[in-house]
């Protein structure tokens, strides 16, 4: 049986990730999205264990500690993290596990499974990652600067990544996802 791998989504807040994953399972079920663990309140319509697994924060400091994450990060005031186990059952089954995780924890995945494909999205610029964070209507202004500044930093840390995909057109961003995984 073959050996499943993992690929990892990464970029700024509002850049897109989540409705490129949504698309991206939609056209492949063989793909295995990874539910991350997060100590922030869900947001309205939000369901533990589809998606994220919401626990506390004493509950996430002992999955640190007994090394059940494959990793972690704190943003924006809360922690999120992979759980090991999951996507380990999932790759030994020969799935490939598909991570949509912060750029935090993707150069920890990359540090531990180099052979992991790390694929950057990119916002076609600056003011409309704010249009977009704007749009959600999900955040606070306060919120809304701390993800832009820390957008800031990460659109830095792009070229560390294997693939960067700029996400100005979903069908194309999309067709250049699917190119850098299957083929």
């Amino acid at each position: 049986m073959p050996t499943g791998k993992i690929i990892v989504l990464t970029g700024p807040s509002g850049v897109g990730k989540g409705t490129l994953v949504k698309l991206l399972l939609a056209r492949h079920p063989e793909l295995y999205l990874s539910i991350s663990a997060t100590t922030r309140n869900p947001r309205p319509g939000e369901i533990d264990g589809k998606h994220y697994y919401f626990v506390t924060k004493e509950e996430f400091e002992q999955t640190i500690e007994t090394g059940q994450l494959l990793e972690w990060a704190e943003y924006a005031g809360n922690y999120y993290g992979t759980p090991r186990d999951r996507v380990q059952e999932q790759i030994d089954r020969g799935r490939s596990v598909l991570l949509e995780i912060e750029v935090v924890g993707a150069r920890q995945i990359k540090q531990a499974f180099p052979q992991t494909l790390c694929i950057f999205i990119l916002p076609p610029s600056v003011s409309e990652l704010e249009r977009r964070l704007r749009g959600r209507g999900k955040d606070s202004e306060d919120a809304i600067a701390r993800r832009l500044k820390r957008a800031q930093e990460e659109l830095v840390a792009s070229t560390e990544f294997d693939r960067q995909i700029v996400n100005d057109n979903l069908e194309s961003a999309l067709a250049e996802i699917e190119a850098a995984i299957f083929n």
